[in-house]
């Protein structure tokens, strides 16, 4: 089914958001002023281009299979985990046929989904090696899954934000993450500043599954809570906002990059791939990417 007139290709969703989300200077995160000792922007704009096309090619075959085959491809490209969370966020995503709107087709590509689209996923976490990952008594991704994929991702819903997106039919990406992005639009008219609104407004509501594993639930909270300070200082016009950003930018960066909320960015991604896919964002964008 081709996508009706005038909305982008799937291609140009997902490359367009891995590299705006990479491109914006979101708190804590790798960006074009900040990069890690084992990752930078580049890596994470070399994965979007060679993903883009697999993720265009989901609704013709199995959501495991786009997944292992997005990291295969990635692991030829760069040597670090630059995109699991995105991947397994959008893939379920690009599934759903157009013209049928996200909401209502992710339920239906969720609840086919089976238990080899578990072990390609698991495939695929074992090659993308993300940190923090521990074992599981059950399903552990070392292992051969024996039940199918939503099921593996509803045991790990209450750690795991990306899996809690398999088990609610992507509740914080379409209901959340969506309406801040457009919130943001709306209100700042500028797409960096919409794409970092997005970025603090999951934030406050949702510790970040990463930083949870890293630093433990007490530092995953405190994010949340200087996310929140960020937002009712006044950010992005008022002063006392934008030092409060800087702030939390300081304070996520000062132990290592442990305290990097990747899995924020994992769901502003999929937010910003929403947007595309739906048209609220057309393409071209006719908002300019920043003011500073």
């Amino acid at each position: 089914m081709t996508p009706r007139l005038g909305l982008p290709s799937l291609a140009v969703c997902a490359e367009l958001a891995c590299t705006w989300e990479a491109r914006a200077r979101k708190a804590g995160n790798v960006n074009p002023q900040h990069s890690f000792r084992d990752l930078t922007v580049d890596d994470f704009y070399r994965s979007a281009t060679v993903v883009a096309p697999i993720i265009a090619r989901g609704p013709e075959q199995s959501v495991g299979a786009t997944v292992l085959q997005a990291i295969e491809a990635t692991r030829e490209v760069v040597d670090s985990n630059t995109n699991l969370g995105i991947v397994l966020l959008l893939a379920p995503l690009a599934k759903v046929p157009r013209p049928y709107p996200l909401k209502a087709g992710i339920e239906t590509v969720l609840d086919s989904l089976t238990i080899e689209d578990a072990r390609q996923v698991f495939a695929a976490i074992r090659l993308a090696q993300p940190g923090g990952l521990g074992a599981r008594a059950n399903q552990d991704v070392r292992r051969e899954p024996t039940v199918p994929l939503r099921d593996v991702m509803a045991l790990a819903q209450d750690e795991d934000l990306i899996a809690r997106q398999y088990a609610n039919a992507f509740q914080e990406v379409l209901d959340e993450g969506l309406t801040a992005l457009t919130q943001g639009l709306q209100q700042f008219r500028v797409l960096e500043d919409a794409i970092l609104f997005c970025q603090l407004s999951l934030l406050t509501r949702h510790p970040d599954s990463l930083i949870f594993r890293k630093r433990g639930y007490h530092e995953a909270q405190e994010a949340s809570r200087r996310a929140q300070a960020v937002l009712d200082a006044g950010w992005p016009h008022a002063p006392a906002g934008r030092t409060a950003f800087a702030e939390l930018d300081a304070w996520l960066r000062a132990v290592r990059n442990t305290r990097n909320p990747g899995t924020t960015a994992d769901l502003v991604t999929a937010s910003l791939f929403a947007a595309l896919r739906e048209g609220i964002i057309p393409v071209p964008c006719p908002l300019p990417w920043s003011h500073r």
